[in-house]
């Protein structure tokens, strides 16, 4: 993973929180409809677990490392 200012990692990791929000709405709207296309559904879902591990991944790149 190449470097990155912090700056732009924090304006990333709110780019990303977001959509995140934005999905979890969406998938809650979804489950509430008895006729919600499944597959429609689990992409949804897909996607949001992948949301999830790059905002780890950008929340740990903010983490100082510690000297051994």
């Amino acid at each position: 993973m190449h470097e990155r200012a912090p700056t732009e990692v924090t304006h990333r990791l709110a780019k990303l929180r977001q959509e995140h929000r934005a999905l979890d709405s969406a998938i809650i709207r979804l489950q509430a409809n008895i006729h919600a296309d499944e597959l429609v559904l689990k992409r949804m879902k897909k996607r949001k677990l992948q949301l999830k591990d790059w905002i780890a991944r950008l929340e740990s790149a903010l983490i100082p490392d510690q000297p051994a």
